[in-house]
């Protein structure tokens, strides 16, 4: 069973980021006169070379999944006897060799040399502001080639047009640096193939910068190196790999333990399915997954270890180690020569062309940066540390981040004074170090490109790229807090207070408004509980329709102490295959004199005991851990007890 689980967690990688149809978003009226120019994520430009005999042009790099799908069809025999060798054997070994083969096989139109260069002559298939924007990739490719970010980039196309509407394509296993060299000339040519087709007034000389995941590395790069040239009117970096990718350190390392429950939820949020299936690999240890995957790596690995984008990916603190273990200080010194100039100019603070330092350039010659990233997410190949699952919360924003899993103790004081407080509510984060502290927001359990499925990201992108006024910030609109949880339908629920910004608890507060985030399923609020703190809700259970809210009345008293966490939790029903579910809400209270920081314990754990803890034993708990079933317990728990409160309310009133 565990097997077959794990094949199928493989395949479902492979469809994990098929996309939905875009939500429409109203525009203010001061819509931008530039262009968008999409800087996309990585491996999203195809190429091809010219075979030196025939002059045909091969295909060398269609996208990720075609490549590689191609390799493992081509080797299906082999992979096939691999299959049933491993099944009959509980080895993954015979399956993991062939895999490895297919995949390295695939690769070889895309190999580089020792220094970094290209095997083959490898080109674009399309490059130019004639062959890139919007108008003419919908007239020449219209099953949806070269298109990518479709949906969003339609959106945009239909609201300023899309022959305004651009993609960069690049070669994107060079470096940051050399794809930012490319994007300043990208822009130069469609600032002045714009103004072909402009009268003299509305000609320009900026763009706006749409860039997601690699492509925010490319564009950090671009703005950290030549923003001074003020070319860039709004540059919104989603998801941003600006100082690597905690999931290519694990590759690089070797060795993949996946977090196959983390994994899992992260297709659920981009298929937007509302049941939550995640809960039944709770009790599942899928080792096999994790070895099966470890071969796959190991053929990767040979096969793009020169690849310079892949060396930009390795976190800083990682570098040195990673770069020891795989390339030769001789044979490869060109490609240590230029990942040493990303890593020690232009992640580290240290740097002369620090992140923070180019974009407060960029921000002086006119251009509004802006960034929206996930946290509390762990990485799914099962780096411990806060992410969108892919990329670390750190790399994106340069904020201060506890270890997943834990969080910092109450009372903790973020690191920079700049005004205002910027720890989340989970105290996970401290966005105060962050490269653009006040033009960073942060989504909690937002994953890795979900923006089409989260209403506060995709209407944020479209309010920051769109509008050509002054620019915002995170305190210009009370609907876009610095910190949201996120709206995806595939949470099913959203709690938040009546007056206090979102996440945070005083006592302003009368009430929590709990919204049905779901777009077909009515479900029934079965328990609302609070960890941390002794106050309740006046609750009885209550019915909400697709998209419907409702507030219940705060019982008791609030603590009267200020940066202490809580945690909610929202037990629902619902009429789907997983009847039951519920999500759990962070809460800093800001109510009265801080709490007194331990600084003999900073960091602490980021759950809170829950409501059943107070019941168990501690071999029972140990049990229920160990099976995967305690999440269960505790939701059916958390519903029975509410049922006895109020009986005994009921109890009360008709005993008098």
């Amino acid at each position: 069973m565990k097997k077959i689980i794990s094949l199928l967690l493989s395949l479902i990688m492979v469809f994990s980021l098929f996309t939905l149809t875009f939500a429409a978003e109203s525009v203010d009226e001061d819509t931008t006169k530039y262009p968008i120019i999409l800087v996309p994520g990585y491996s999203s430009s195809k190429l091809y070379r010219i075979d030196e005999k025939t002059g045909e042009q091969i295909p060398v790099w269609l996208d990720a999944y075609a490549q590689i799908a191609q390799g493992l069809v081509d080797n299906k025999e082999a992979i096939l006897l691999g299959l049933a060798q491993s099944a009959a054997t509980n080895d993954p070994g015979p399956m993991g060799r062939a895999v490895k083969k297919a995949v390295y096989e695939a690769l070889d139109g895309m190999k580089c040399n020792d220094d970094g260069s290209s095997y083959y002559d490898v080109k674009n298939y399309v490059h130019t502001p004639e062959e890139t924007n919007y108008k003419y990739l919908n007239e020449n490719y219209p099953e949806g080639e070269h298109q990518a970010e479709k949906e969003m980039m339609g959106y945009f196309g239909n609201v300023i047009g899309e022959e305004n509407t651009y993609v960069f394509t690049c070669d994107f296993r060079m470096g940051a640096v050399a794809n930012a060299n490319s994007l300043r000339e990208y822009i130069d040519d469609v600032i002045e193939y714009t103004n072909k087709n402009r009268t003299e007034k509305d000609k320009i000389d900026k763009v706006n910068l749409f860039a997601v995941s690699h492509g925010g590395q490319v564009s950090g790069t671009y703005l950290t190196l030549y923003g001074y040239e003020g070319k860039v009117n709004n540059a919104v970096l989603t998801i941003p790999a600006l100082g690597g990718a905690g999931i290519a350190y694990d590759i690089f390392n070797g060795h993949c333990e996946f977090d196959e429950v983390g994994l899992l939820t992260f297709v659920q949020h981009g298929c937007v399915l509302e049941e939550d299936y995640q809960i039944f690999l709770e009790a599942e240890k899928l080792g096999f997954l994790d070895e099966l995957i470890d071969y796959i790596i190991q053929g990767g690995v040979e096969g793009v270890l020169t690849w310079g984008s892949l060396w930009d990916f390795i976190p800083i603190d990682k570098y040195e180690a990673i770069k020891a273990k795989h390339l030769d200080p001789v044979k490869n010194a060109e490609v240590i020569k230029k990942s040493d100039y990303m890593h020690y100019e232009i992640m580290s603070p240290s740097g002369d062309h620090y992140f923070a330092k180019g974009f407060k350039k960029a921000q002086q010659a006119g251009t509004k940066i802006y960034i929206m990233a996930g946290y509390d997410n762990k990485v799914i190949t099962g780096l411990a540390e806060n992410s969108d699952s892919i990329i670390t919360t750190n790399a994106s924003t340069g904020a201060t981040c506890a270890p997943f899993g834990q969080r910092f103790a109450d009372g903790y004081t973020q690191k920079v004074d700049t005004g205002f407080y910027q720890v989340s509510p989970s105290m996970t984060v401290d966005a105060s170090t962050s490269y653009l502290p006040e033009y960073t927001w942060f989504i909690q359990n937002y994953y890795h490109g979900m923006t089409y499925y989260d209403s506060y990201t995709h209407s944020l992108l479209n309010k920051l790229i769109l509008n050509d006024g002054a620019g915002y910030d995170v305190h210009t609109f009370k609907e876009y807090p610095q910190f949201h949880a996120t709206t995806n339908p595939a949470h099913t629920v959203f709690a938040a207070f009546d007056s206090s910004a979102e996440g945070y608890l005083s006592s302003e507060d009368k009430a929590l408004t709990i919204k049905n985030l779901s777009k077909e399923n009515t479900l029934v609020v079965s328990a609302v509980t609070v960890c941390g703190a002794d106050f309740d809700f006046s609750f009885v259970p209550f019915a909400l329709a697709p998209g419907e809210s409702k507030s219940i009345a705060i019982k008791g008293d609030i603590p009267a102490v200020s940066v202490k966490n809580i945690e909610i939790n929202v037990t629902y029903m619902m009429g789907t295959v997983t009847p039951i579910g519920e999500r759990v809400f962070d809460f800093t209270v800001m109510n009265g004199e801080k709490v007194a920081f331990d600084a003999e314990k900073p960091l602490v754990s980021a759950s809170h005991s829950q409501k059943i803890d107070e019941v168990l034993s501690g071999y029972v708990n140990e049990n229920l851990i160990n099976t995967g079933t305690k999440r269960i317990v505790s939701m059916l728990y958390n519903m029975i007890y509410k049922v006895v409160v109020i009986f005994d309310k009921l109890m009360a009133i008709f005993g008098k």
